[in-house]
């Protein structure tokens, strides 16, 4: 299963490959790119979230297994995204992308989504849960801010443009999955299970 999600992880990477391939990115190809690559890193963030409910929901730990693949994989989108905007937005000019993310708050937001996103990928591991003992699951709790302002990043974006009915289901959607986190829902999720 854990194979299977990692090659359909890997299916939104293979498919701008191929356009990429076939000259079928559009007339602004370093947009669509830089586009689809924070999208896909929002849709695995918002699966990586709903794990824990699915797991409340069905009483089953199998939801958990996938959460940290999927977690890299939101990760390794955003590293996509971030990496083209730097290379191929801004040419590397390291001086230019801070004023960049000091000046637009789009950019601000998303720049330090992306810088949050750092330490929760190099904890990922086993190890790091066993090394930091109580510390990992508190600094792993950074995810649900991150999640904030992701959307933060996305809405600005996309309110420059009037274009706000996609970034709207996002929102929507990572509402619900963070308010699964409160704990009078969680008790209501559980007991669904077993009633």
């Amino acid at each position: 299963m854990k194979l299977l999600i990692f090659l359909l992880a890997l299916l939104p990477l293979d498919r701008l490959i191929w356009l990429g391939f076939t000259d079928s990115l559009g007339a602004n190809p370093i947009e669509f790119i830089t586009r689809s690559t924070g999208t896909w890193a929002l849709v695995f963030l918002c699966l990586t979230l709903a794990m824990t409910p699915l797991r409340l929901l069905t009483n089953s730990v199998m939801w958990i297994r996938y959460r940290r693949m999927l977690g890299l994989f939101s990760f390794f989108y955003a590293c996509l995204h971030f990496g083209i905007w730097l290379w191929l937005d801004q040419d590397f000019d390291l001086a230019g992308m801070l004023k960049d993310v000091v000046k637009r708050p789009f950019i601000t937001m998303g720049f330090i989504s992306f810088v949050l996103l750092i330490p929760l990928a190099l904890t990922s591991t086993h190890w790091a849960q066993r090394k930091l003992g109580r510390r990992w699951a508190q600094l792993h709790r950074l995810i649900y801010f991150i999640a904030c302002t992701v959307i933060l990043h996305y809405w600005w974006h996309k309110a420059g443009k009037n274009d706000l009915d996609t970034v709207t289901i996002y929102a929507i959607v990572l509402l619900l999955l963070l308010c699964c986190r409160i704990p009078h829902i969680r008790k209501l999720l559980s007991k669904q299970f077993i009633t």
